[in-house]
């Protein structure tokens, strides 16, 4: 499985916009910020994600994630993450059975999960939200039609070396 998490906010992404030539196009602005953040750890092979929406990032936030993970898949977990503060931080201590593999420093398209939150960031973008609830609210829906289509995640996400890289970890496993 891959792992990252997502910063989402109340103040979202700005995207093209079409308006008639010679006018600017018309933007709102919020100036506050608060955000929550987006836990997402998927499976390319199969499409199976899990989510998690909490308030930080930190050591902490993450043993909660990866308590709920080891809740939801059995079996050894080789989870592929980013070499962030909080992976890295002592106070996580791994469930049995989930083994971290970091990518190298500086390598975010090497994360799948990168893009399902471009997916989410797009469907998000041009809009304010009024508070955290209604983010959420808006988020979950974007998540849904994942849930819902898993074969979305494959093909956002599967990419070639990493179904051969599976492939091969099955076979010697085996």
């Amino acid at each position: 499985m891959a792992m990252d998490e997502g910063r989402f906010g109340l103040k979202t992404w700005f995207r093209r916009r079409w308006c008639p030539l010679g006018e600017r196009p018309p933007w709102i602005v919020e100036d506050r910020y608060e955000w929550l953040w987006l836990y997402a750890a998927i499976e390319p092979a199969s499409g199976k994600s899990i989510f998690l929406l909490l308030p930080q990032v930190d050591g902490n936030c993450l043993k909660l994630f990866l308590d709920e993970m080891r809740k939801q898949v059995s079996g050894t977990i080789a989870l592929v993450l980013d070499g962030s503060g909080s992976h890295r931080s002592a106070s996580v201590q791994w469930p049995v059975g989930i083994e971290p593999i970091l990518l190298p420093a500086y390598s975010p398209e090497l994360d799948p999960v990168e893009q399902v939150f471009r997916q989410v960031r797009a469907k998000l973008s041009n809009r304010i939200f009024e508070s955290l609830q209604e983010l959420e609210t808006a988020i979950i829906e974007v998540l849904r039609e994942f849930w819902q289509q898993p074969q979305l995640i494959i093909r956002l996400t599967a990419y070639p070396w990493w179904i051969e890289g599976v492939q091969q970890i099955a076979s010697l496993a085996s």
